[in-house]
């Protein structure tokens, strides 16, 4: 029987949420028996490119833009006749659609979001935003099928695009696998987190703009005696949050150590996980850190952190920019943590190989499937 071939078109522009997660499906996929997996790279840029098996046939188009990409897509979507093509966040999957139809080929395409459209578009002029709603609901519904990373993402594409119900799913993504959990075993070199420590560690982990709430998460530090926070991450708000630390006089309990390669060893050894988002499209440090037991505490914002925390009942939720009710969630979690095994538990099918089987199945690419 001769190999199924899938196709995933994407930019690697850098070292992001998404470039992680197409990363850790490609790895997933290409191991399975029979499957054959063409990597379609708009960009090809980042240290997860170095992490693909060589059997991975990476494509590296010409063109670095989806607007100049169609005929490259066309020609191998007509050379190669792919079983599904799989196309991650807006532009690629656009660039999918009409590269198909310029192909003349019934290859079907589906579309992976991660983020909720409006919130993307929030920022923009009125103009810009009624174009690019005009543009989705032009081109969302020619997809064979749309793969949201939250049920949150899902009601929000259907409702800025008025692609039906029935074609949107909502996919666990692959967030941690053996490599994580072992990464996660390495030492850490920092004071705070050795052995003996005097005061309990809160952690936040991502890039320092606004989105993340880490000026809300330094307020609740602030009513919490003795505790200390790190925040991992680079961002345009590092010169603010550093400013706000000082002007609510905890300078000396807060380290802001940068860009982590590895910031599961630094989530294993927190005594707290801390995700303070106004908004987010899944949370993929919030499963991480609970993937390794470390006890959380979320916001209940827009995306993905009600539906892995089940609504509040696998871990706190409180309101987004609620700072007390984010300090008093703190506290009770640091005076009586979860079992581990509880939140290693309710992260279970965003284990990689887990999440696979389920993208697998959803694109009729299981070994059972005809």
């Amino acid at each position: 029987m001769a190999a199924r071939r899938l196709a995933i078109l994407v930019s690697f522009s850098g070292d992001g949420g998404v470039e992680v997660v197409v990363a850790r499906l490609a790895r997933a996929f290409a191991a399975r028996p029979g499957l054959d997996v063409d990597l379609l790279l708009l960009k090809a840029r980042g240290k997860h490119l170095a992490r693909l098996p060589e059997h991975i046939n990476l494509i590296k188009l010409r063109a670095d833009s989806a607007a100049l990409a169609t005929g490259e897509v066309a020609r191998y979507l007509h050379r190669e006749r792919p079983d599904v093509l799989l196309a991650a966040k807006d532009r690629a999957g656009r660039l999918a659609l009409r590269a198909r139809r310029r192909a003349g080929v019934a290859v079907p395409v589906y579309l992976q979001l991660h983020n909720q459209p409006s919130r993307t578009l929030a920022r923009r002029a009125p103009w810009v935003r009624a174009w690019w709603r005009w543009r989705m609901a032009r081109s969302y519904p020619q997809a064979d099928g749309i793969i949201a990373v939250s049920r949150d993402v899902a009601e929000d594409v259907r409702r800025v695009s008025g692609v039906p119900a029935r074609r949107v799913a909502v996919l666990p993504n692959p967030v941690f696998d053996e490599d994580l959990l072992r990464a996660a075993r390495t030492p850490v070199d920092h004071p705070w987190l050795g052995g003996g420590r005097t005061a309990p560690v809160v952690l936040g982990v991502g890039r320092l703009i606004p989105q993340k709430g880490f000026d809300t998460l330094l307020a609740a530090v602030a009513r919490l005696d003795g505790v200390r926070l790190l925040l991992l991450g680079d961002g345009p708000e590092q010169a603010a949050l550093r400013a706000r630390a000082e002007a609510l006089g905890i300078a000396a309990r807060v380290d802001m150590p940068g860009f982590a390669a590895n910031p599961w060893a630094w989530m294993a050894r927190a005594d707290l996980f801390a995700l303070p988002s106004r908004w987010e499209g899944l949370g993929l440090v919030l499963v991480e850190a609970m993937a390794l037991g470390t006890p959380v505490v979320a916001t209940d914002c827009p995306g993905g952190p009600p539906e892995i925390l089940d609504g509040g009942r696998v871990a706190p939720l409180v309101p987004v920019d609620d700072a007390a009710a984010l300090a008093e969630a703190m506290a009770g979690v640091l005076a009586e943590p979860p079992a581990p095994e509880r939140l290693r538990a309710a992260v279970a099918p965003y284990h990689v190989d887990r999440s696979a089987a389920a993208y697998l199945a959803h694109l009729g690419l299981s070994p059972e499937t005809p």
